[in-house]
This record gives structure tokens, sequence and C-alpha cells, in this order.
């Protein structure tokens, strides 16, 4: 009996892993604090811990989570207006406190100044602002290959040469190991 005890919580706490992260519903407000947000960060509780490998974010970490206010019928009022993303772009004190955070969690070495906070799907095609799981610790001198997908990605949806939601597949797909 007490071995099956023990082992509850642990079982919980893996399946805790497996759910779907939820969608950023609101957008990062000016009115919350650092500590406010990342309250509700969770902790890895993965069996291994996420690591970034070749720049590259854990999907079992990072899975890439949506904007639900962006949709194929918004693209024209959200992403494809002029500077869009800045309005829902994170705080730094919130995306450099997380930054610390997922480097412990992650394991990631070296000093935060060679790491970005960068959005997995990015803001510019419809990724969530704020969600943790569209967030990870990413390596500076890697980022301008994202840079460059993200941009060609964004450019596609805006010219209507591809689908929204076929740009947010490429970018989970290609950018997770």
């Amino acid at each position: 009996m007490s071995r099956r005890v023990l082992c509850l919580p642990m079982l919980l706490a893996l399946a805790a892993c497996g759910a779907a992260p939820a969608a950023d519903a609101s957008p990062v407000t000016a009115r919350a604090t650092p500590a406010q947000l990342l309250s509700a960060v969770p902790t890895v509780l993965a069996a291994e811990p996420c690591r970034v490998v070749d720049a590259r974010a854990d999907v079992r970490c990072t899975p890439g989570v949506l904007n639900p206010k962006v949709t194929q019928d918004t693209i024209h009022i959200t992403i494809c207006a002029p500077g869009w993303t800045d309005t829902v772009r994170p705080p730094v004190s919130y995306t450099a406190a997380l930054k610390l955070q997922q480097m412990r969690d992650f394991g990631e070495p070296g000093s935060p100044v060679n790491y970005k906070e960068d959005h997995l799907v990015p803001l510019s095609i419809g990724g969530a602002p704020s969600d943790p799981h569209n967030l990870f610790p990413q390596p500076t001198a890697k980022a301008t290959e994202k840079e460059e997908l993200e941009d060609h990605l964004h450019q596609a949806i805006c010219s209507g040469q591809m689908a929204l939601t076929t740009a947010q597949a490429t970018m989970r797909h290609n950018w997770t190991h």
C-alpha cells in the first residue's frame, strides 16, 4: 500500500507533462508585475530535463502555443498590420526572468547575455506572446537562421502565398528537435 501512495505523486506529475498547453488568450498587461506573470509558469517536470540542441527548442517543453486572436480571417488586422507585434510583445522584465528560469530548468550553460528568450512560433505568424510553452532560451549566435525563416513565413502569409496554419506548422516542425 505505501508503495502505491509513493508512486501516486510521480504518476500525477508525469501525467501533467503530457497535457496540452493552454493558449495565451490574454496579452501581457502593463499592470502585471514580472513576479505575477512568472507565478503561473510551470516548472519542467519531464523525466529528462529539456534541452536546447543546435538552437532548437525541445518539443517536450516548448511545443509552440498559438495566439487565439490570430486566425486566417484576422491576419490583416493582426500580424499583417504594421507594428502589431509591438502591441502584444511581453515586457523585457518578464522575458528576462523567464529566460533565467528556463536556462536553469533546461541546464543551459553560460551567461544569459549569450541567449535571447525567443518565441518558437513567432509573434509575426501568430505565436502566443507570453505563454512559456512558446518561449525558450535560444543562443543568440544561432538566431539569424530562425529569423530568416520567420520573415519568409510572415511575408508568405501576408502576400496570400501560404495559409497561416501551414506557416505555424512549418515553424513548429522545423524549429524543434
